[in-house]
């Protein structure tokens, strides 16, 4: 998550401490992100350090409020005119599972597969009752909700790809102990019977 940006973000309405930008941060992304404050607080810092913000008071309890600078608003921009890059390192739990599964004789890759479509299909329906239940005035938490059932669609999608993928080849152990994908051979009857 961009977080640095995020944060300069909610100053661009003005200057607030800590604490209020983890609040607005939280009502902002309807509350999908519970945000921890020692986080947003060494953030600041570091964005204080950068020059990205400057203090512009601390009251009488001690709580200091932060303003963005030129500096910050010029990410912010920036950060808005560039798109999120989809990256083929991005790490994902699931793909190493699966891929581990496949690349050794850890598991049984169909009993992986069939454990998280049922995860995942438990996830698909409970985002889709929420969904339902959203009151259409709050933005927010729908377009969220529509993230996440667009993203379990397309997992279930994925594991289906895989499932038909690995029916297509054999899974065989080498003498080194490795493992090996092969394509399907077609079965061919043994002599003399039909």
């Amino acid at each position: 998550m961009a977080f640095r940006e995020t944060l300069l973000v909610l100053l661009l309405d003005g200057p607030k401490h800590g604490y209020q930008l983890k609040l607005d941060f939280e009502a902002a992304t309807g509350d999908a992100w519970p945000l921890n404050v020692g986080q947003v607080y060494s953030t600041l810092q570091r964005l204080e350090r950068t020059g990205l913000l400057e203090v512009e008071n601390v009251d009488t309890e001690g709580r200091i409020t932060y303003e963005i600078t030129e500096q910050g608003r010029t990410l912010v921009e920036q950060w808005f005119a560039d798109p999120v890059e989809q990256s083929m390192a991005t790490r994902d739990d699931l793909s190493m599972k699966l891929l581990l599964t496949i690349a050794t004789s850890a598991a049984d890759p169909a009993n992986v597969i069939g454990i998280q479509r049922s995860a995942t299909m438990r996830s698909l329906q409970d985002y889709t009752r929420l969904r339902e239940k959203t009151n259409e005035s709050d933005l927010v938490w729908e377009l969220h909700l529509d993230r996440l059932i667009i993203r379990s669609e397309a997992e279930l999608k994925w594991l289906d790809r895989v499932e038909e993928r690995l029916a297509r080849r054999t899974v065989r152990s080498t003498k080194s102990g490795t493992t090996a994908v092969e394509p399907a051979r077609p079965k061919t009857p043994k002599a003399g019977r039909r």
